[in-house]
């Protein structure tokens, strides 16, 4: 019989920071924790694997906070892990729940009764979605333009290969955004491998939340993904936030920021 509840009562599934921010980014992170809730209990993995990149994005939420607080940015993002339920992606995608992620089998989610699933949408990603569909919502009857962002690291090696790539800056159809912060990139110092949809693309399914939220609402949007050994150490995530919200921010200055949100 599948568990009728995941969270234990009054428990969210999100957290929001800098409610009260001024300026005209919102900044996501998907996959800010490797938590996962007690009644799940390990998912059938070890240690390691609980606190591997497969659970989570290490450094990622490190990260969004620093680009919160220097662009004075809403920050919202999920409190557990992505093997619990990925909210970069629709409930109908076989990889919003993971059976598998790279070489590790993820036990817990196998064989899941339809039940247990439906709980997981229910507790998790659908709060996490209406949440930032609300904050969007109340930014336009304020009358604030907004840009969306959202955070992301990736692994220096997958399935033994090495990723060249440092910073990624990720679109679906609408690259307003991606385009003006390359343009930024193109003029400055050249401190790190940036590149334009890598190390994954629109085709591999990691855009749901631009579309869902920015393109579909008419609002600038763009997804940076870093490569977490960028993100290690306190210096590192400063090095990086500084240099990203920088040229972001510069970015941002010739785009205007959408305010139709449906």
């Amino acid at each position: 019989m599948g568990k009728l509840s995941l969270l234990a009562p009054g428990e969210s599934a999100i957290a929001i920071e800098n409610k009260a921010a001024l300026g005209k980014f919102v900044i996501v992170c998907e996959h800010a924790s490797h938590l996962i809730p007690p009644s799940l209990g390990d998912l059938g993995l070890d240690a390691s694997a609980r606190s591997s990149h497969i659970a989570w994005d290490p450094g990622a939420l490190e990260l969004a906070r620093y680009l919160s607080s220097s662009l004075d940015a809403v920050l919202y993002y999920q409190r557990f892990s992505r093997l619990v339920y990925d909210c970069n992606r629709p409930p109908e995608a076989v990889s919003a729940i993971v059976g598998k992620s790279e070489i590790y089998d993820v036990p817990g989610n196998q064989s899941m009764p339809e039940a247990d699933r439906l709980t997981r949408i229910n507790e998790i990603y659908l709060p996490f979605r209406d949440g930032l569909s609300e904050i969007l919502a109340s930014r336009k009857a304020q009358g604030r333009g907004t840009m969306l962002v959202t955070v992301h690291s990736f692994t220096p090696v997958y399935f033994g290969k090495k990723r060249e790539v440092e910073i990624g800056i990720l679109h679906d159809s609408d690259t307003t955004l991606a385009d003006a912060i390359l343009a930024e990139f193109e003029g400055a110092d050249r401190k790190y491998v940036v590149m334009r949809n890598q190390p994954y693309g629109p085709a591999d399914g990691v855009t749901h939340t631009l579309v869902e939220h920015g393109i579909a609402n008419g609002i600038p949007n763009v997804m940076i993904e870093v490569r977490n050994d960028l993100l290690v150490a306190a210096d590192d995530q400063a090095a990086v936030g500084s240099y990203l919200s920088r040229l972001i921010g510069k970015a941002a200055s010739t785009v205007k920021a959408g305010q139709t949100v449906s």
